[in-house]
């Protein structure tokens, strides 16, 4: 009869044993949102790119790869990365002189992006809204933008190399003089003088429809931005890496990623929390590690990284793309998280967008194994091009970025707080992504660019 017991007890632990290993992981939303709490609190100051703000989040995040297990990446002695920033700070008034014309700045010129450094070149007027064809040149001047949005006109200019772009005053621009928290935008680069994802940004000013028309003029003509000299404030930025090993160093390793750094405190003493942007895409990118190092050991080797400085131009990114822990080629793949705090209400409920869906052969096969992503529903905002996946992309890796509402309100606002997250949806996208994570690091597939779909 003991024995019979015995048996019985131990069938029923085996079971028990069983049903524990086979039971998915589930993400809690009561760790989700003690991350958000503090990613997002008022003690970290809206975790200002570059600043000791963002150097705490960083450590916030190291701490927790290690509590989970996570171990520092190959070749480093701990789990935080540096990188050393360059911002210019302007010191006086713009003037642009182009031919007979000469315009100030608060005269009828808006400098609203600056490299810190003068600009000289010949203008060439673009006479029509027709983006594509955009020519080269160093000074651009559009005389008519269309429908295309001044973000797109500003990124066609950058892929061009051109210096300077010059466009009318507009809702569009001072959007994104707001955006800048009404002053002039700079250009950081790394201390080693590389610019972030995608090279230098033109410098960019707005004209008032009198100046505008004066500078038009002056086509083919040479013209300058005088800025008479600027100061240099250094800086670090710091990214977070956690490493789980894989059992076949021959499969190459996933990267999984977020940014952790937002806007900082602007002029007036707001600070810009950026619970959405991105302290969601940081959350997710801890409590997807939370569950694959609990698990078993995956087959390919996981790096996971909180990248600093991406509101400035994705320096930290640039940074590891520069100095890998692992040699490129190695990883296979990487999927970014930006703003998944929010429910997209163009998509089907849950569905989580990922950004360039149609370059590669990735969203695809995941979205066949069961992950809630779908295309970009918003292609002529080039989101692509807008996240630290690019900085990867560049490289040659098969890089998206995972969205949830790319252009929800609170975007760059200073409503992105806790109170306006859609917690839920944010735990149930985390969660989605956990299965999709695992077949990527348990397959034998490798993703690949479709012909046409790696940046050049």
């Amino acid at each position: 009869m003991l024995k019979h017991r015995l048996a019985v007890a131990a069938s029923l632990l085996v079971f028990v044993s069983s049903a524990a290993v086979a039971r998915p992981w589930t993400v809690k939303p009561e760790w989700v949102a003690a991350h958000e709490a503090f990613l997002a609190s008022d003690a970290l100051r809206g975790r200002k790119s570059a600043s000791p703000d963002e150097a705490i989040a960083a450590a916030y995040v190291a701490a927790q790869f290690q509590s989970y297990g996570l171990m520092p990446a190959p070749g480093m002695d701990g789990y935080l990365q540096t990188a050393g920033v360059v911002t210019p700070k302007l010191t006086a008034h713009a003037v642009l002189n182009a031919g007979a014309a000469r315009v100030s700045e608060g005269d009828g010129l808006t400098l609203l992006y600056s490299s810190g450094k003068p600009v000289s070149g010949n203008l060439a007027v673009v006479p029509a809204d027709d983006i594509a064809n955009l020519p080269a040149g160093d000074i651009l001047l559009i005389s008519n933008p269309g429908k295309t949005p001044l973000s797109g006109w500003w990124r066609a200019a950058r892929g061009k190399g051109v210096k300077l772009l010059i466009v009318r005053d507009s809702d569009d621009s001072r959007a994104l003089q707001k955006r800048f928290g009404g002053q002039t935008g700079t250009a950081p680069q790394l201390d080693s003088g590389q610019n972030g994802m995608g090279g230098a940004r033109p410098d960019l000013i707005a004209l008032s429809d009198a100046a505008f028309a004066q500078v038009a003029t002056a086509n083919g003509q040479a013209v300058t931005l005088d800025l008479d000299g600027a100061t240099l404030e250094r800086s670090l930025t710091t990214n977070a890496i956690g490493y789980l090993e894989g059992s076949d160093p021959s499969a190459g390793i996933v990267l999984v990623t977020a940014h952790l750094d937002h806007l900082g405190v602007q002029p007036d003493g707001t600070i810009m929390h950026g619970a959405n942007d991105d302290a969601s895409g940081t959350v997710a990118v801890l409590e997807v590690a939370h569950a694959l190092a609990a698990g078993k050991k995956p087959k390919r080797g996981i790096l996971f990284v909180a990248y600093g400085a991406e509101e400035i131009g994705g320096l930290g990114s640039t940074y590891f793309g520069e100095h890998p822990p692992v040699p490129l080629d190695r990883i296979v793949a990487n999927l970014e998280f930006e703003m998944i705090g929010a429910q997209d209400p163009k998509m089907a409920k849950g569905e989580l967008m990922m950004t360039g869906f149609e370059r590669s052969n990735l969203g695809e096969t995941l979205k066949a194994k069961g992950a809630k992503v779908t295309s970009d529903p918003y292609p002529d905002q080039h989101f692509f091009e807008r996240s630290d996946n690019y900085s990867l992309a560049l490289k040659g890796i098969v890089a998206h970025t995972i969205s949830g509402w790319a252009v929800t309100p609170t975007y760059h606002d200073k409503t992105d707080d806790i109170t306006h997250l859609d917690l839920p949806f944010m735990t149930q996208a985390i969660q989605s992504l956990i299965v999709p994570v695992k077949y990527l690091v348990n397959s034998d597939f490798r993703p690949e660019w479709k012909p046409g779909g790696k940046p050049q």
